[in-house]
């Protein structure tokens, strides 16, 4: 089976990693953080916002069972990408709202599905996502891997 790697920066990883976990087709998913200046951040060093970087979700899927255009549908209704450096009660860089793109397929289906967000989604305000190639995944300590499903829900915007 051939698998593609998605990442998506949303807020809280908690929740979106829970939201993607669940959804058929998609064979992993793992939190961290991209897009910073610090090799193998910890989560503290990342909440403090001097970092950088975005926390993060890796999405691997079967794009024979879901496209990465689905994976973007869900990606700009789990959270409100016009919002700058925040989502729900959480504010900072760290939960920014971007696409790391992993391939040049990927970038235009993003920068494509962005646009049509823009127009047919219902934003007063201008998206603020940022779409970018994909840094380094840097994966987040064990205890928030799959966190909801340990712990149950919690605070997340999602």
């Amino acid at each position: 089976m051939k698998t593609e790697t998605a990442y998506f920066a949303a807020g809280c990883f908690w929740g979106v990693e829970e939201a993607f976990r669940t959804t058929p087709g998609v064979m992993s998913t793992a939190v961290g953080f991209m897009g910073g200046t610090l090799e193998n951040p910890s989560y503290k060093a990342v909440c403090g916002g001097d970092t950088g970087h975005a926390e993060t979700t890796e999405v691997v899927f079967d794009p024979e069972k879901i496209s990465y255009e689905t994976l973007l549908e869900m990606f700009w209704k789990m959270h409100d990408p016009t919002q700058v450096d925040r989502q729900g009660p959480d504010y900072g860089s760290q939960y920014r709202s971007a696409i790391f793109t992993t391939t040049p397929g990927q970038e235009v289906k993003a920068k494509v599905s962005k646009e049509n967000e823009q127009k047919n989604g219902g934003h007063i305000a201008p998206i603020a996502t940022v779409i970018q190639s994909a840094p380094t995944f840097w994966k987040a300590e064990d205890y928030h891997q799959q966190y909801f499903l340990k712990n149950g829900g919690g605070v997340c915007h999602i």
